[in-house]
């Protein structure tokens, strides 16, 4: 497991789901939306998250399905970003 997935599982534990992420998550490729694991709020919260835990700016307009659909996406997104530093 990539460490970027572990950090968005563990958050979605802490945050939403309370151990249950990984349950509902069922396929890295399944719309995080259209399956209720993330509403538009939980969207702009895991945002603020990935930020502070990676250290970068996400620019407001990279916020498609695109980029943060699902979780493989979001972990692509991150490893792409120019300000992603392995720690």
């Amino acid at each position: 497991m990539s460490p970027i997935r572990a950090s968005v599982i563990e958050w979605l534990d802490d945050t939403y789901h309370f151990g249950e992420a990984e349950a509902l998550i069922v396929d890295d490729d399944r719309s995080l939306l259209d399956h209720g694991v993330l509403d538009s709020l939980g969207y702009v919260n895991l945002t603020l998250f990935l930020e502070k835990r990676y250290t970068l700016k996400i620019d407001r307009r990279s916020l498609t399905r695109d980029n943060f659909d699902t979780i493989n996406k979001i972990v692509n997104y991150i490893q792409s970003h120019p300000q992603y530093r392995v720690a």
